[in-house]
Order: structure tokens, then C-alpha cells, then sequence
């Protein structure tokens, strides 16, 4: 059902709308997410959801590139509209959004990278901020769950092409792009009861590779058991796996086929199509998400700019949950006799 919003909580978010199409060509001006205003995170005072870049890939174990991605997926981002054409969502008349900019990240440093995105994080929280981050790989949830997951464990919608449960990796690095998931378990700010994982598949390392998150109780769904039992079932089990507390939504763009997002690290064919991709995404309406990521979008392995693209219409489709989600509480906190 739509949203009611009261005339000053539309004013107070009209003033952070995107630059319309109508009125400014969407190829012009300095480039932001959605078209966005940018603000610093500083001196974001009325901003409800902050989308943020995270241009690191030092974390990555195959092919790098998705230090880029939040550059290439801003530029790509620019061509959304106002309005969700299939959900009917505006949501830049339901939550005040903002670009805040890039998470000053060290690129050869992961310890001190995530020392760094946890921090930045953690202030977007105290500021009441909920966060949508471009990555960067899969490695900078780790820290982003870390600062939102404090003090009350997270749930979990994970769609990728690989479960990132691993323990270590080359010598017994335990912080690479394989390993976030299993990090934020072990720190509890994940309950694995209420993480599901969508489309895993693809060759591994070993035949016990996925034993651990199965054994804590992560739900994992393999890409052959979702095209076996269909998307609406899938989907309706992971709502049910998640239930009604705080959620967080990570989508790693290897998720999709590389036919249709080639310009990623880790690429697996036999993935998603962009088309059900926007389907599992909207049909995750109505979860009480407080933050999301997508990552693993890597330029320079796809000149055609397709995989971007893909980034980009991912993220405002992403976008549109979190808005449904902060009006949500917002109608909830001021109907409450305490508001």
C-alpha cells in the first residue's frame, strides 16, 4: 500500500530529490548516485538514507577492478527516473536521500580499510542514516555489518554466485572477499538462523566448502534449487528465514550470468538474468531492511559498460526497498503513543 506522508515530512524531503530528466539532461553535470544531492556525512542533518561509495578491491582473490565500481555506477545510475514503474514506489518522496560521497578507503591495506568503513558507518547509524554502499568487493560488508549489526545481530539476504564463508584464504588471510560473511558470524553481529543465501553455484575448492555456514545454520539456496523449485517459492522461504527483525541486503553482481554482468572478479555462468534479478530484489518489499550493499561490479573487465548498468539499476531497485522501509518505521514511530 502507498505511503502517506505528511506535508512537512514532504517538505522536509523534497528538498533532497534528485535533478530531474525534465529539466536537465541526465548526461549532464558532475555525476552522483541517482543524480542525487551530495552531502559531506559530516553534515548530513536531515538525511534518512545515505548512499555511499566504497572503491576497494584490495580484498580480491581473482580479477581486480571494483575499486571502480562506485565511479562507473554512479555515471550509469544517472539514468533512473522518479517512480518504480512495476512497484509504484517514489522513493525520493518517501525517505530524504543523499549521496555522501566515498569512504576514504587505504588500497593496499584491508585491516585498516575496514578499520576505516566501520568507523564512517557507525556514524551514518548514530546519525539515524540508514546506508545503500557501492562497492568495492565483497569484503567491505564485512565492516559495514560490523557498524550496523553492534549491540543487535543482523539478518540476512545474501544473492550471489558464491556463499563468502570461507575461513582463510592464500596462507591464512581471513580477511579477503571470500571470508566477510563468516567474519561478521563469528563477531555476532550476523545471525547465520536468520541469513539465506540465493544462486549460489559454481565449481569449488573442496566438497565440504559450504559445511560451515550450513552447520550455523545459514540457509543456502543454490542457483539449481532455485531454477528447480522456481523464484516466488525461494523467495517466500528466505522472507520466512529472515522473519520480521532488522535485515540487511548484500546482492553481488556475480549473482547474474556474465552474459548479462561480465565485468566482475569472480565470474559463474548459469546466474540469474538481469529480469529475475529485478524480480528477487522486489520481491524482498516489505522486509524491515536497515542497510543494503551491492558490490563486485568491476569497469575495466567490461568496456561495454553493461555490467554497470546492471549495477546501477540494481542499486535504485535497492534503493526503493530502503525508502519503503524507512517510511514504514517513520508512520510506525508517529502513530506510537510515545512519538
Amino acid at each position: 500500500m502507498p505511503h502517506r506522508v505528511s506535508e512537512s515530512d514532504a517538505a522536509r524531503i523534497g528538498a533532497f530529490r534528485p535533478a530531474s530528466g525534465m529539466e536537465t539532461p541526465r548526461f549532464s553535470g558532475l555525476p552522483s548516485f541517482m543524480r542525487l544531492p551530495v552531502r559531506d556525512p559530516g553534515a548530513a542533518a536531515g538525511v534518512e538514507i545515505g548512499l555511499v561509495g566504497i572503491p576497494f578491491d584490495g580484498a580480491t582473490t581473482n580479477r581486480p577492478g571494483a575499486r571502480l565500481g562506485p565511479r562507473f555506477v554512479r555515471e550509469a545510475s544517472t539514468g533512473t527516473r522518479m517512480v518504480n514503474h512495476a512497484s509504484g514506489i517514489a522513493p525520493y518522496a518517501l525517505a530524504a536521500c543523499a549521496d555522501l560521497g566515498d569512504v576514504p578507503v587505504n588500497p593496499v591495506e584491508a585491516a585498516e580499510t575496514c578499520r576505516r568503513i566501520e568507523a564512517f558507518f557507525a556514524g551514518l547509524r548514530g546519525a539515524g542514516i540508514v546506508p545503500l554502499a557501492v562497492g568495492g568487493d565483497h569484503l567491505v560488508t564485512y565492516p559495514v555489518l560490523r557498524a550496523l549489526g553492534a549491540g543487535r545481530p543482523l539478518g540476512l539476504v545474501h544473492i550471489d554466485a558464491h556463499s563468502d564463508t570461507d575461513d582463510a584464504q592464500y596462507g591464512g588471510t581471513r580477511l579477503t572477499h571470500g571470508t566477510p560473511f563468516r567474519r561478521a558470524v563469528e563477531d555476532g553481529v550476523l545471525d547465520p538462523r536468520r541469513c539465506v543465501q540465493i544462486g549460489i553455484r559454481g565449481s569449488m575448492d573442496a566438497a565440504d566448502e559450504r559445511d560451515w555456514a550450513c552447520a550455523q545454520g545459514i540457509r543456502v539456496i543454490t542457483m539449481e534449487e532455485a531454477v528447480a523449485r522456481g523464484l516466488p517459492e525461494i523467495v517466500a522461504e528466505a522472507r520466512t528465514v529472515v522473519g520480521a527483525g532488522p535485515t540487511y541486503l548484500s546482492f553481488d553482481i556475480d549473482a547474474l550470468d556474465p552474459a548479462y554482468a561480465p565485468g566482475t572478479g569472480t565470474p559463474e555462468i548459469g546466474g540469474l538474468t538481469s529480469r529475475e534479478a529485478l524480480y528477487l530484489v522486489r520481491a524482498l518489499r516489505g522486509l524491515d531492511l536497515v542497510g543494503a550493499d551491492l558490490v563486485e561490479v568491476a569497469p575495466p573487465l567490461d568496456p561495454s559498460g553493461l555490467t554497470a548498468l546492471a549495477g546501477g539499476q540494481i542499486a535504485f531497485e535497492i534503493l526503493c526497498l530502503l525508502a519503503d522501509a524507512v517510511a514504514t518505521r517513520r508512520a510506525a514511530a508517529q502513530a506510537s503513543p510515545q512519538a
